[in-house]
């Protein structure tokens, strides 16, 4: 429950798209990150696939970092 997969896409140190896990969704914070996040959210399989990595990504190498920290 309190895992979040997040993926940001920067340029020149600049955020411009996020994907985050607890919203579900990208958000754009750039007029250019705005309208890939617009694309990407239209396109079913891109959000589905991203929304899936929480649980391939994080849900399966989250009990080998808390033995590593612990």
């Amino acid at each position: 429950k309190d895992i979040e997969f997040i993926r940001s896409f920067y340029y020149n140190k600049l955020e411009f798209t996020r994907f985050s896990s607890s919203v579900g969704k990208y958000v754009g914070f750039t007029e250019y990150g705005v309208r890939n996040a617009a694309a990407w959210n239209n396109d079913p399989s891109i959000l589905s696939n991203m929304k899936a990595q929480k649980e391939v990504y994080c849900l399966n190498n989250i009990q080998i970092d808390y033995n590593n920290i612990l």
